[in-house]
């Protein structure tokens, strides 16, 4: 089995930030996932955005042990594990869809100085943790694999016990995150930078930009981004071996 971990793709010398993207999955797999899955390769673009968003940051990939949310070990759990091993002062966590599941359920780690959850995989009855702003969700309104009313929900709970929210509706927009990249990247650089998010919920509506060329785009640069940063080193969880 292999141990959970980080994937950096860059890692300057002195950097007390780390920016550490968190990829999807299944409901239910114990298979070993890898760096070609599309759900990884979708997160590479956002790479890019923190590299020219935060030049002096590290930038890594968790792993984790297997391609789903099991009993025998969720992402999040993995996620803590490299979390406590981690030489940065402040570790910005972006997640998609079971990754954002994972980085909300993580994010509370000491370690963490903001949580961004895009498209997050947040169902009924999730525990509510106790997260520290920057806190924000982003969520396509033709989500037809995870819910963003669910995302909505989670959201509206944390506001109720005290933490600062801010949440992003992309109209139009479903759950692989390729018909509005622009959008996407902009609220990663914006979260990366430290820009103030305004709080509240926020509507983006639908876009003029053409579906098809947009989807072109994103393809684009996801090849684009998955070559220009090659990983460079691989951080283990000790816990694992």
């Amino acid at each position: 089995m292999r141990p959970p971990g980080v994937d950096l793709v860059r890692d300057p010398a002195g950097a007390g930030t780390l920016v550490l993207l968190a990829h999807g999955g299944e409901e239910y797999s114990q298979a070993p996932p890898h760096l070609w899955r599309p759900a990884l390769l979708r997160m590479w673009p956002f790479a890019a955005v923190a590299r020219k968003a935060a030049p002096g940051a590290a930038i890594g990939f968790a792993r984790y042990r297997f391609r789903g949310w099991n009993a025998e070990g969720d992402p999040a759990i993995d996620l803590r594990a490299v979390l406590d091993e981690l030489r940065y002062e402040r570790v910005l966590l972006i997640g998609h869809s079971m990754g954002g599941r994972a980085v909300v359920a993580a994010g509370d780690h000491p370690r963490v100085a903001g949580v961004l959850a895009l498209a997050p995989w947040l169902p009924p009855g999730e525990p509510l943790v106790a997260l520290r702003p920057p806190v924000t969700f982003v969520h396509g309104t033709d989500d037809t694999m995870t819910d963003p009313a669910a995302t909505t929900v989670y959201a509206r709970r944390l506001r109720a016990a005290g933490v600062a929210v801010t949440t992003y509706a992309l109209a139009g927009e479903g759950h692989a995150m390729l018909k509005r990249p622009r959008d996407w990247n902009r609220l990663v650089a914006e979260f990366v930078r430290g820009d103030p998010a305004g709080g509240g919920d926020v509507h983006l509506p639908v876009t003029r930009s053409r579906v098809g060329v947009e989807i072109v785009s994103a393809v684009a640069g996801i090849a684009a981004a998955r070559f220009r940063l090659p990983v460079k080193r691989r951080v283990r969880a000790k816990a694992w071996g």
